[in-house]
This record gives structure tokens, sequence and C-alpha cells, in this order.
């Protein structure tokens, strides 16, 4: 949620910043209008209470001078005055509840440094590390591969849960579990404190974060019915991780803080029908090892470039050649002020695709779920940082597809003591 006292007392340098994202609705136009409507309202109510004030001594005057009339008129006016008073209490009520609606709905600020542009083609490529070695005439597709080694089974998987989920077998569910597990210690190593979390999780949660109500559709939901409650699968481990300070204050000496976590994810990909058809790239459920930071308001940026820096050592670690995007304003999340993309070399589509998404939400979300921090005896709003480290599926696909030598799959030597063997065969 962006900062209101911002939005009041300079709409237009709002509406200047969130030009880059090129929005298509004018909510921020409606929500300037119910500002001025609420500044008009209270400007009426505290005349009015103005004039109540000033009748309870007129009153007492008029009573004492046993003006039974004049007091009998003057006490009528005070009263059409309460009521008019609960009428615009009434419409103040129902002017925070638009303005709540609106301000959900609102996306964040963009950074100064965000590029202009309509969409992610006109993404800023920053850095690439490693040099691609295999093209598609030289790899067999992972999905391609899968299939005919059993090890990937996308029949099974649309048998057990429909369309875009996959069953692993052998060699690739154990690749997978040893991913996710070297990204952890990956993270451990870089200071992140691991948790285990809910993957259910309430609907505040996700307003907290900023997933709801903008983004409903992508989200699978469920109903419990023994506590009347409705439930919601995570799409990401940034949800429960950022809510775990929510409606607290921390202390300053604590910040920043780093955690990190391994989820499954469950996503419907509405609005993906048509892309990305075969193979793991976009599925409705997938494991990936999370990063979410807690900073002061002064070193977010800092941690932005040290939580990118921590997810790209995940793909030098494995020898994964990628490259760094700045995503321009048409591109960048609901919730990011500025967002670097890590995409990794798949070899099968001679292409980058992201694997990674790092992103500096300043206090976006900390308005949402409450998150303060203390310092010379006030309380301000921390920010919030989030970045995979990285997507589990879609790193498999990049080991598999770029390690591949005749009849196999070499391990990555950061991978051997996981798989227990530097060699898949796959024959």
């Amino acid at each position: 949620m962006i900062d209101k006292e911002l939005l009041r007392k300079e709409p237009e340098k709002v509406r200047a910043a969130l030009k880059k994202r090129n929005l298509e609705d004018d909510a921020l136009g409606k929500l300037i209008g119910l500002d001025n409507e609420w500044k008009a309202k209270k400007a009426e109510a505290d005349d009015l209470r103005a004039k109540r004030n000033e009748l309870g001594p007129k009153i007492a005057e008029a009573k004492k001078k046993g003006e039974e009339a004049e007091a009998g008129k003057l006490i009528a006016e005070g009263e059409a005055i309460a009521q008019k008073l609960e009428g615009i209490a009434a419409d103040e009520k129902e002017f925070e509840v638009q303005r709540n609606y609106l301000m959900l709905r609102l996306p964040n600020i963009p950074h100064e440094s965000v590029p202009a542009g309509a969409d992610e083609r006109e993404n800023v490529e920053i850095r690439k590390e490693g040099v691609p070695a295999k093209k598609s005439t030289e790899v067999e597709s992972h999905h391609e591969l899968g299939v005919r080694t059993g090890a990937i089974d996308f029949e099974r998987g649309t048998k057990l849960g429909g369309h875009r989920f996959t069953v692993m077998k052998g060699w690739a569910a154990k690749l997978e579990r040893a991913l996710a597990a070297y990204m952890l210690k990956m993270a451990e190593s870089a200071g992140y404190t691991e948790f285990g979390l809910p993957q259910m999780v309430r609907e505040e949660i996700l307003v907290g974060s900023g997933q709801l109500p903008k983004f409903a559709e992508d989200l699978y939901r469920t109903e419990v019915q023994e506590i009347q409650e409705q439930l919601w699968m995570i799409p990401t481990a940034e949800v429960p991780l950022v809510n775990l300070h929510r409606d607290e204050v921390l202390k300053e000496e604590e910040l920043p803080l780093k955690y990190c976590a391994f989820t499954q994810c469950f996503r419907q990909e509405a609005g993906s029908y048509g892309k990305d058809i075969k193979g793991l790239i976009r599925q409705h459920q997938f494991g990936k090892v999370e990063l979410v930071k807690f900073c002061t308001p002064e070193k977010s940026y800092e941690g932005l470039e040290l939580l990118t820096k921590d997810a790209g050592k995940v793909l030098e670690g494995l020898g994964l050649p990628y490259r760094v995007i700045s995503l321009c304003g048409g591109d960048l999340g609901f919730g990011a002020t500025k967002t670097y993309d890590l995409e990794v070399w798949v070899p099968s589509q001679d292409r980058y695709r992201e694997i990674s998404s790092c992103s500096n939400c300043e206090a976006f979300q900390a308005r949402r779920a409450n998150i303060k921090f203390r310092r010379d005896g006030k309380n301000e709003f921390v920010h919030t940082l989030n970045g995979s480290g990285v997507a589990v599926g879609r790193c498999l696909i990049a080991v598999v597809e770029n390690f591949q030598e005749d009849g196999g799959i070499k391990v990555p030597k950061a991978l051997q003591d996981y798989m227990e063997t530097d060699w898949i065969d796959t024959k």
C-alpha cells in the first residue's frame, strides 16, 4: 500500500511515478477525487462543530433571561447540527471503505532508477554470467528426455491433478530434492534463517503481502468447514515469510532480518493459456526456495543488490549461465518498486528463461501487514525484499539440458554429495 500522506500532499508526484506502469484504469484519479470529497466533508463537519459549540453559551444565556422560545429555537438548531454530523460521520465511514478498496488495488510506486517501458521487451540487461555452451541442436529437451527415461511423467501428473501437474520418479525426483537441499545450504551460508511454514494461509495474510485482492483469480482456495474459514494455498513462500512479523514492532538493532524457506507453490496461471504447454516451465504446483529480508529504509536498495547476488551465487555454484535483467515499469510486479530478474540459459529453447525475481517492495507490504521497527523512540515501517533462490523445477531443467553428455547427464560438483553420484545414466 502506498503512503496515504504522500498521496494527499503530492498527488501529481504519485501520478507521474505511476505513469511508468502504464496503468489502464484511473484508480489514482478516483482516490484523489474521494480524498477531495473527504476534505470538503471534514471542513463542513468542523464548521458545524464550531457552530454547535457557540450554541451552548447562547442557550444558557437565553434560559437565564427567561427567553424559553429563543432557547428552544437554539436547542432545535443544535439538534439539526447533530443530525448533520451523524450523516457526515456515516459518509466518512463509507469514504474509508471506498478508499481502502482502491488503495488495496493501487500498485507500488516505481523507483526512479526503474527504466521506462511498456512490457518485457523493454527490460534492460544488466550483466551476463557464464557463457552458454549448448544449443537446441545439441541437446534433448528436458521433457523429451524425461518422458523417454520415465523419470518425468506428465501423463500420470495429469491423471492425478489435471493439466500442468507432473510426477517425478527416480533420478528426477532425487535431483529435485538435491537442488532444494543445495539451495537451502547456500542460503544458510549467506546468513538466512530457514523456516518451515504453513502452505495454506488466511485471507488477510495474502492481503498483507499484496496478492489479494488484486490477484484472486490466480490463487487456489479451500474451505475449512470446522471453523468456517476460507484458506488459500500460497503462490510463494514470500507470503508467510513476510507475514511472520505481521502487527509487530521490531528492534532496529535486529535488522536486517534474513529468512528463507523451501515450499511448494500453487498458482492457477490465469492468462497463460497456450504458453509453455510442454515441460516444467509453467506448472500449477512447483517447489521454490524463497529469500526474504526486512531492512531499514536507508539500507533496502543496498539489500536488493545483495539479495540478487545471493540468488546468483546459487546458479554460479552450479555452473549455469545466466543473465540479470532490470524490469521496466510496464513489466514491474504489483508490489515492487524495483526488480531484477535472473534468467538461466535453456539450451532446448536457445534462450534465457526467468528463474528468479528479486524485488524491493519498500514499505508497501509493511503498511498492509503493519510491520514496523522502533528507532529514536518512534515507530517506522520496515522495508521488505524478496527473491527466489531459486525456482527448483526451472533449475532442474537447466541442469538436465546444460550438462547433457553422450548417454547421460554430468551432475554438477555442488550436487554430487546430495545425489551420491556424479553421473545420471539416460541411455
